[in-house]
């Protein structure tokens, strides 16, 4: 009868450590996340950027990457994306109903751990470096520096800002993406990005105007606490 009781707890043991091992491999499991996961059905290069129609789930759909060398039938995996209708693409002189813009893809699932913040899933703000800069203030401009040391009240207001362009992204949401310097900055601020219909180059130096937006969110990690929308040129002097 001992022997028995012995025996009834040690199963009792051995099937409560084997219950516990499933619960950590499902622990685990949920851990990784490989959000999409989608075949290449067809491929578009442009001069920035790989278009790609992919299949998922039995549902087609346009996304479009960073140019990458990419080939049909290759498998894809990405965490989000932001969706865009009505999109024109200049570069290859069509305009798709619904695309996704995807600011990270990999040949391999996207793991996420628990330490992994919604910022890393999503997509992290750019690495921009600070130049060494002295640009005048326009006439009836601000700097950069006041811009943001007074963000609140600019809000939903037009500003003029003079400053060196360091970064371009175009056709992006049916505009042009860049990011200027002065030389002045609010603690780590010195940096604005500004959206524009026009076009420009890095090394340009160039006087906006625009509209200045607070907190700005367009989703899939495309978050600005300033931003300038809809800037047009008002003065440019190119390299």
């Amino acid at each position: 009868m001992k022997y028995t009781k012995l025996l009834v707890l040690a199963l009792i043991m051995i099937s409560a450590v084997a219950c516990q091992n499933t619960d950590e491999k499902n622990t685990k499991s949920s851990e990784t996340f490989a959000g999409h996961k989608a075949t290449v059905v067809e491929v578009l290069n442009g001069k920035t950027y790989t278009y790609l129609r992919l299949s998922e789930n039995d549902n087609e759909y346009w996304a479009a990457i960073s140019l990458r060398d990419t080939k049909v039938d290759e498998v894809l995996f990405f965490i989000d994306g932001l969706e865009m209708e009505n999109f024109e693409s200049k570069e290859l002189g069509r305009t798709f109903d619904k695309i996704v813009f995807v600011s990270k893809v990999s040949d391999s699932p996207i793991s996420k751990g628990k330490n992994m913040t919604s910022a890393e899933v999503k997509g992290t703000k750019p690495v921009v470096t600070k130049a060494d800069l002295k640009i005048k203030v326009p006439k009836g401009g601000i700097t950069i520096a006041e811009l943001y040391s007074n963000r609140d009240s600019y809000s939903g207001k037009s500003v003029v800002i003079k400053g060196k362009i360091t970064k371009v992204n175009n056709e992006i949401m049916g505009r042009n993406w860049a990011h200027i310097q002065d030389g002045t900055s609010d603690n780590d601020n010195f940096d604005l990005t500004l959206t524009s219909h026009e076009t420009f180059k890095v090394g340009d130096i160039v006087t906006f105007k625009g509209t200045i937006a607070i907190s700005k969110d367009f989703g899939a990690g495309y978050f600005y606490e300033v931003i300038m929308e809809s800037a047009t040129i008002v003065d440019s002097q190119a390299i």
